[in-house]
């Protein structure tokens, strides 16, 4: 199934405007809380009606405003899940995921359906349970299992993770890879969360203030996120805005570096460079600098590196790297084709 939005929506001072497509792959929306990323879902799903555009899912057209196309939600075959799930206090596991299957109109069908999906998510034993009597694993289990009885058209998960603690969001997240890849359609998924998005996704929009600053294939939008506010969401702790010195090569003026790039600089404003990409060792665009700080992480160092009286630069590395090499100065080498030239 393929997907393609252009729509626009303003709601008192914000501006949602957002062009999107894909196809039988998992495209997620990453941002900033208040970016646009739920309204996105919720104008797809009609929820909320946008003021302007086009939303088309495998060419049939969910919504038009200059042809007056607006299909109800129930019409639309969007399987939505809100972050709280939504299901009904009042039903039971069963009646919930009952309730997803009320388009089959041959009762008998309908029974079917819903007794193989919740033998296939490991429900069947809690059947009776009313959702207060639930873990979040289990209302997470429930809440896919009614979208997918419905046969939707199209996924769209709304932080699915985000009332879950960090050990069960690591076993479900793996359950949920499963439910995709089954799904084999389009999924549109919500987060704010970098690591998520990129074990889960195939494409990433990146997201800010109402539109999409850069969008592609996951590996591609974080080796290369174009925009600062792109870079932070992806991770990267060291940006630096610069002055252009030649077509490659520039000042990383919070650092008090002068750089290569290898790549032209065009009218790019800053520099990035992740923590782990930054080398010990003399070099091409290496620097002599004292340690600031060094924080110990379970498995690895956070240091922090400063030339002269210029701001720091962090670096990280392996816990064995840094006990054989530990000193007070070092050269820091900051290689070229690492250096991410930002908008």
């Amino acid at each position: 199934m393929s997907i393609y939005a252009d729509i626009e929506k303003t709601l008192g001072d914000f501006h949602l405007k957002v062009e999107l497509e894909a196809e039988n792959e998992v495209l997620s929306l990453l941002g900033a809380s208040g970016c646009g990323k739920s309204m996105t879902l919720k104008c797809i799903a009609g929820i909320v009606r946008p003021d302007r555009g086009r939303i088309v899912v495998d060419g049939r057209t969910l919504f038009d405003s200059e042809k007056r196309i607006d299909l109800s939600p129930q019409q639309r075959r969007t399987g939505l899940m809100f972050q709280n799930y939504a299901l009904f206090p009042n039903m039971t596991v069963l009646q919930n995921i009952r309730a997803g299957a009320r388009r089959e109109r041959d009762a008998a069908a309908r029974e079917e359906k819903v007794r193989d999906i919740m033998d296939s998510f490991g429900l069947s034993e809690l059947a009776a349970h009313y959702p207060r009597q639930l873990s979040g694993g289990q209302q997470q289990r429930t809440a896919l299992a009614r979208l997918l009885v419905s046969a939707p058209d199209i996924l769209l998960l709304d932080e699915p993770f985000s009332a879950l603690d960090s050990h069960l969001r690591f076993r479900l997240e793996r359950e949920l890879a499963e439910v995709i890849r089954d799904f084999g359609r389009t999924v549109i998924l919500v987060s704010h969360d970098r690591d998520e998005v990129f074990r889960l996704s195939d494409k990433i929009a990146v997201m800010n203030e109402g539109g999409i600053e850069t969008c592609g294939e996951k590996k591609a939008v974080f080796a290369r996120p174009a925009t600062r506010s792109a870079a932070i969401l992806t991770g990267c702790k060291n940006i630096s805005p610069i002055e252009k010195l030649g077509p490659r090569r520039l000042l990383a003026l919070d650092w008090g570096m002068e750089l290569e790039t290898a790549e032209d600089i065009g009218e790019a404003r800053y520099l990035g460079i992740r923590m782990h990409d930054l080398c010990f060792g003399p070099g091409e665009n290496a620097f002599l600098c004292r340690l600031v700080s060094e924080t110990e992480n379970p498995f690895s160092y956070t240091l922090m590196f400063a030339r002269g009286s210029a701001g720091p630069v962090g670096l990280e590395t392996d816990k064995g790297t840094w006990e054989r090499l530990r000193c007070g100065e070092t050269y820091i080498r900051l290689p070229p084709e690492k250096c991410v030239l930002l908008k």
